[in-house]
């Protein structure tokens, strides 16, 4: 090059052109890395591209060719044009494959079939995998598979090392050069918005392997300043909203508006400096170009192999129902095919450490930044953290072994903290935040979780305590924000809050275990009307849950009785067989979501209770009788329905463990026991002591309680006996009460009348309940909170009056 070079530039720019084009011409026969042999291999082809462009002159010209290097620019006539893939008249069936539909020239495969860098980063393993061959993959023993993937991977792995040489190697161009490579980037990520979608349009979207090996590059790109704590302060965040590449790549309009983390506040945002002039300005666009290509090509495709893996299993469970040969279904072979297939270049192990690294550094900026740049950044940030820590720890967590995620601790406890809360309105990513703690920060003996790294949890800094324990924010915050967050995910569906809420609950339950959070926990009770709310909704919970539970399981016990006699079951029509197994699958869902939760949810009633000044609450005159009534409903379907002696096959499955539930269920009961608000309440109830009787036969007969708590349970009975005699005597002495001293709405005698904003009397308690479920005015409709409520003095009195009276006449 240097020799053709100082002799004749033209004839060297000439030569160069002719050939970087048959270069291209070479990376079009190739489908994957398996294409060609030698020179004419991708590999070999990218490794002569490499060479070319050493020499920085022929670099800079390669990058300065538009037509080779960039799409058209927005906007102009040629980024308008419709290309039609040329395909042999012959090859009918390929010319209606999704890959040769006609795109636009400036679009996802326009950027992969026209540029450079598309028909470079394209290529990865067969498509059409022959070593995991739908015809013979179930055959295939383990050993054989893992040969197989990893043989792939390492060839992989070389060729995305010698993309990074040559682009490396365009970037030492000079700065022209540079530009050229950082503009491809921002276009790529540009044209491909729709790469998030579930079912990605081919002739609008790059392919997966494109998106993948771009999230690669720019990784490879990162990794010399995230493995250098002194280069982090380069990272700047400005370049998101300030500078001109930032503002094309998050745009806050327009269709491919991209949310923030927060709404900013106009006087933040007037008074904030926009200036962008960064120390270095090539840091913080690659940082974030390669944290967007992580929303556009990883995050997606894991998203992808979760539903594929769930899919592959409910084929499996629904070819096993009916008695069908898994090895021999050719639909189930090839989801298994596809899903080896896609595991190569998806669970490569440098590719995973780099993105786990470089979310890590992600959290640690994020947690850095002022609170008027936090609610600036765009939210997939965030989620991007958290999808692909949960996804690989889900699909392959030994992956995460020796990984060091500290700063995503912190950035989950800051962002769910009460601070926070008001910024980050966004549901699902706040219940997200919650999984995350579970599911990488909760130590997994914890939860019965055995899959992921013990390490991850653990600070070293804290000789290995854990994050949760050992973090100061945490110790000071976390369990407020639980107690919130169990609230909030509310909003985030039916199944998706119930899966939520057992993470929840078992976080709580750690966390109430320690005595670094018990400080927190005793706060909570100083903040009663929070508490209240969050105490009213698990009642109002686990009503629904244990009521879903006691109407499925009969039903599902009902259907697998018909279904396990194969005589009757052969006579019935295959319509009626259909309905049977789809109202089973849909009975067990429910009872899968609900029994859960279920079951965490009474160990919470349990473990929150054992601290007086929380139980205090619970025997508020708002709190207690609807305890009362939850714990009476439940015990009444285990004992009274005979719930313990219910079968259904496999109740593991279900996680129904009913000796487990009455004896979380009795504890709470033996808690309570000695307080008279609360056996009035049971007595009020119409609690029926013979029940209470045979809930302790079972406790003793199970060996479910000892020691003084099943002491206190035993009490328990007679106590609500003498409170029911007292019952009486009230309701005696109340029957003639003027209906002037009764509640509007109970009908029941008035301790502490008010009045509500339409003029109505009611008893303080049944507002307070009634508020904590709909908060109007029962009578209008209006909207009201307790502070609306004025105490009816006059009528306190007149009660008064009349209950001394009465009182001293019976006397």
């Amino acid at each position: 090059c240097e020799e053709l070079n100082s002799q004749d530039e033209e004839a060297f720019s000439n030569v160069l052109q002719f050939v970087v084009s048959k270069l291209m011409k070479s990376l079009q026969a190739c489908d994957s890395l398996d294409s060609g042999v030698g020179e004419t291999s991708a590999l070999g082809v990218v490794a002569t591209l490499t060479s070319v462009c050493s020499h920085k002159k022929a670099a800079l010209k390669v990058a300065q060719n538009d037509t080779i290097f960039l799409v058209p620019a927005e906007g102009t006539p040629r980024a308008a044009e419709t290309i039609r893939p040329q395909v042999p008249p012959a090859d009918i069936l390929r010319m209606f494959s999704p890959e040769n539909r006609p795109y636009l020239r400036r679009s996802g495969p326009g950027i992969e079939k026209e540029t450079l860098l598309g028909l470079v980063l394209r290529i990865s393993t067969p498509k059409s995998n022959p070593a995991f061959s739908p015809t013979n993959i179930l055959r295939q023993s383990m050993d054989s598979v893992d040969r197989a993937t990893n043989q792939q991977r390492q060839q992989l792995q070389v060729y995305q090392e010698a993309c990074h040489q040559f682009i490396m190697s365009l970037i030492k161009g000079g700065p022209d050069a540079r530009s050229k490579v950082l503009q491809w980037f921002v276009d790529f990520l540009v044209v491909n918005p729709g790469a998030t979608a579930m079912r990605p349009d081919p002739s609008k979207v790059s392919s997966p392997s494109l998106l993948l090996n771009v999230s690669v590059a720019l990784l490879k790109l990162c990794d010399p300043f995230v493995s250098d704590d002194k280069k982090h302060h380069l990272i700047d965040p400005s370049f998101v909203y300030a500078s001109e590449p930032g503002k094309v790549l998050f745009p806050t309009s327009g269709d491919q508006a991209i949310s923030r983390l927060g709404e900013s506040s106009e006087e933040g945002s007037s008074s904030m400096n926009t200036d962008y002039a960064p120390k270095n300005s090539f840091i913080p666009q690659i940082f974030f170009m390669a944290a967007r290509s992580l929303a556009l090509g990883i995050v997606p495709q894991l998203s992808s192999q979760e539903n594929l893996i769930r899919h592959i299993s409910h084929q499996h469970y629904e070819l096993s129902s009916q008695n069908r040969d898994v090895y021999s279904d050719p639909h189930f072979s090839m989801l298994v095919s596809r899903q080896r297939s896609n595991e190569v270049a998806l669970f490569q192990e440098e590719m995973i450490s780099d993105t786990v690294r470089f979310v890590n550094l992600s959290a640690k900026v994020l947690v850095g930044l002022d609170d008027d740049i936090l609610r600036r950044m765009p939210e997939h940030f965030v989620d991007n953290i958290c999808d692909i820590l949960m996804s690989v720890a889900k699909l392959k967590a030994r992956a995460l072994r020796g990984m060091d995620v500290r700063y995503v601790f912190s950035l989950v406890v800051k962002l769910l903290s009460p601070t926070y809360a008001s910024m980050v309105r966004n549901y699902n990513l706040r219940a997200m935040l919650g999984d995350v703690l579970h599911e990488i920060f909760l130590p997994s003996k914890s939860d019965s979780r055995d899959n992921v790294p013990a390490s991850l949890a653990c600070d070293p800094l804290a000789g290995g305590q854990t994050y949760l324990l050992s973090d100061k924010l945490a110790q000071k915050t976390l369990a407020p924000s639980l107690l919130l967050l169990y609230g909030e995910v509310e909003h985030t569906g039916y199944y998706d809050k119930m899966s939520h809420r057992a993470k929840i609950s078992s976080l709580l339950k750690y966390l109430w275990e320690s005595s670094e959070h018990r400080p927190a926990f005793r706060a909570i009770t100083q903040n009663k009307e929070s508490f209240i709310k969050f105490a009213n909704g698990i009642i109002n919970e686990t009503n629904a849950l244990i009521a879903t539970v006691m109407q499925k399981l009969p039903e599902i016990r009902t259907a697998q009785d018909q279904m396990g006699n194969v005589e009757e079951w052969g006579r019935r029509t295959e319509e009626e067989q259909n309905m049977i197994t789809s109202r089973l699958d849909d009975n067990e869902r429910e009872v899968r979501h609900a029994l859960p939760l279920c079951n965490k949810t009474l160990q919470m009633f349990g473990y929150l209770n054992t601290d007086a000044d929380i139980r205090s609450l619970f025997l508020l005159g708002e709190l207690c009788p609807r305890l009362v009534n939850m714990l009476l409903h439940v015990l009444g379907k285990l004992v009274g329905s005979k719930g313990l002696d219910l079968k259904v096959d496999n109740p593991e499955r279900y996680e129904f463990r009913p000796k487990e539930m009455l004896r979380d269920l009795c504890a709470i009961f033996a808690l309570f026991a000695s307080s008279s608000e609360f056996q009035m309440e049971c007595a009020k109830s119409g609690c029926k002591p013979d029940m209470l009787r045979s809930a302790i036969k079972r406790c003793r007969k199970l060996n479910l309680l000892t020691g003084e708590s099943m002491t206190a349970f035993e009490s328990l009975p007679d106590l609500v006996e003498q409170a029911s005699r007292q019952v009486e005597d009230d309701e005696a002495l109340l029957a003639d009460a003027p209906d002037e001293f009764l509640d509007e709405i109970m009908s029941t005698f008035m301790k502490d009348p008010v009045i509500l904003p339409s003029g109505h009397f009611v008893d303080r308690s049944t507002i307070t309940q009634h508020l904590l479920n709909d908060p109007i005015d029962p009578f209008n409709r209006e909207e009201m909170t307790i502070d609306d409520v004025k105490p009816a003095t006059e009528l306190k009195a007149k009660i008064d009056k009349w209950l001394e009276e009465k009182r001293a006449a019976q006397s």
